[in-house]
């Protein structure tokens, strides 16, 4: 069977949103999205920036007749800050000096027709994850790229993946030169197929696509 694609108008959105997923990546986010929706459980995204890949996310949840959620500080990560590469101005708050890129999700998911479908949680991923109930039918770690906070999102997060479940791991990136974009996100995709509950179900670029198919982390 095909992969489910994303209607013109969501891929459209998703194109014009601030942030930093190819669309190549997008479209396999999208197709795992619509395949764990069949679970009926919610979608949970870490790290939202300006809500680019949420649009996905939230668009497979409606379709499926459940909800995204994603966890953010909406401070930035370290490669975000103010004399990285991946900084932007714009979402730089001037009354008190920080990012806040809260503003521009909200705005994405209103520009898109997307309010509804979506639970916004502001806080760390590790306080969050703590206090997470239940199970979730996909997790896409897409948050920090220092080992501590992949590694704190994966064991916050990864044990709640449902049984047939996905997790989704974004900038893994093999080659060492990469240490500060995708090191950490390889690290714990490894560890993720050498625990034994996950089993690689796709790659595209540098996204993975794993399937919970035994107990643990």
């Amino acid at each position: 069977m095909a992969p489910v694609a994303p209607k013109p108008e969501i891929l459209a959105a998703f194109e014009a949103a601030k942030g930093f997923m190819p669309v190549g990546e997008g479209l396999a986010l999208y197709a795992a999205a619509a395949e764990a929706g069949a679970l009926g459980l919610p979608l949970l995204e870490v790290g939202t920036y300006c809500g680019r890949s949420t649009i996905l996310l939230a668009d497979a949840a409606r379709e499926a007749g459940t909800v995204a959620v994603t966890v953010d500080h909406h401070r930035g990560s370290e490669e975000q800050q103010p004399g990285w590469d991946y900084h932007d101005p714009e979402t730089v708050d001037p009354e008190v000096g920080l990012m806040d890129t809260l503003p521009t999700f909200r705005r994405t998911l209103h520009k898109a027709g997307l309010e509804e479908h979506v639970v916004a949680v502001v806080g760390r991923s590790p306080q969050v994850a703590k206090v997470w109930g239940g199970k979730a039918g996909l997790v896409f770690i897409d948050g920090g790229h220092t080992d501590e906070h992949a590694t704190n999102d994966y064991e916050g997060w990864a044990p709640h993946v449902a049984e047939g479940g996905l997790l989704v791991i974004h900038d893994v990136f093999p080659d060492p030169v990469d240490e500060w974009t995708g090191q950490a996100p390889y690290r714990i995709y490894l560890r993720a197929l050498a625990s034994g509950a996950f089993t690689e179900v796709s790659a595209t670029d540098s996204l993975r696509v794993l399937r919970r198919t035994g107990p643990g982390i």
